[in-house]
């Protein structure tokens, strides 16, 4: 009974990341797309955004999907790992506990999936 009830609550951990994060960068590409013309840092900012925040609503799909779950985990833990990095190097911190929150529940369903499956294979 436990072994189900876990199970269930990873799965419900994958789906509100993954449809957290979808939300997120679909809001982040839209506002970046607003401001994509403007001259200077805050057009090439609006560049690296959508840069981002396009692949970032992909693997967050990709990672809902059961049978790519793993490509979009993996692909999600490099684009926020990557997004860290630049809000750092721009010494924006605020915020980046948000991110390290949606990192490590794709690392935990990413762990629980390959366990579950070595288990019953």
């Amino acid at each position: 009974m436990t072994g189900q009830r876990t199970a269930r609550a990873v799965e419900v951990l994958r789906w509100t990341v993954g449809l957290v994060v979808l939300l997120e960068s679909q809001r982040t590409f839209s506002g970046a797309l607003s401001r994509m013309h403007n001259a200077g840092p805050a057009g090439t900012l609006g560049w690296v955004r959508l840069g981002l925040s396009g692949p970032e609503m992909l693997a967050a799909l990709l990672f809902l999907v059961p049978f790519t779950v793993r490509i979009g985990g993996y692909a999600l833990l490099l684009i926020i790992g990557l997004a860290i990095v630049i809000h750092g190097l721009h010494g924006e911190f605020g915020g980046l506990e948000i991110l390290v929150l949606y990192g490590v529940a794709v690392f935990v369903s990413l762990v629980w999936r390959q366990e579950f499956q070595k288990r019953f294979s």
